[in-house]
């Protein structure tokens, strides 16, 4: 749940930020674009795949990469969902950052507030389809 949600916020933030032109949801959060989205989607498939490489070299297990491609794409979308959720909550009432903790970053609700949403998701997923093969 981490590796989708932190590489679906840091590469929707870097792809935004270089190739960002069209606004996302403008009302809600004013710097997401649509560019970003994607990026973010991007990353999280690749944060996953990579999770498997690792998985498999160092504890020898058959990974399904076509399903962990999938678990990033599918909690990608739902963490950017919490992302924005959340950025609702703070746009209605009138708070600018969860914290200062983090100095610019919106505090540490700002980083997990897309886990919260991602880790309900990853859980059904994994119940009901493991991505791994004991092997």
């Amino acid at each position: 749940m981490f590796i989708t949600s932190f590489f679906t916020d840091t590469f929707a933030y870097l792809t935004g930020r270089f190739f960002g032109r069209r606004k996302l949801l403008p009302h809600i959060s004013p710097n997401k674009t649509v560019e970003g989205s994607i990026g973010g989607i991007l990353g999280s498939c690749a944060g996953m795949l990579i999770y498997g490489i690792i998985v498999q070299f160092f504890f020898n297990l058959t990974v399904n990469y076509l399903l962990l491609f999938g678990m990033g794409f599918v909690c990608s979308v739902v963490s950017q969902f919490g992302d924005l959720a959340a950025s609702r909550i703070k746009r209605q009432y009138g708070i600018k950052d969860y914290g200062n903790i983090i100095p610019g970053h919106g505090g540490i609700m700002d980083r997990f507030d897309s886990v919260i949403f991602t880790a309900p998701t990853i859980y059904l997923i994994v119940s009901n389809l493991s991505p791994f093969i004991i092997g």
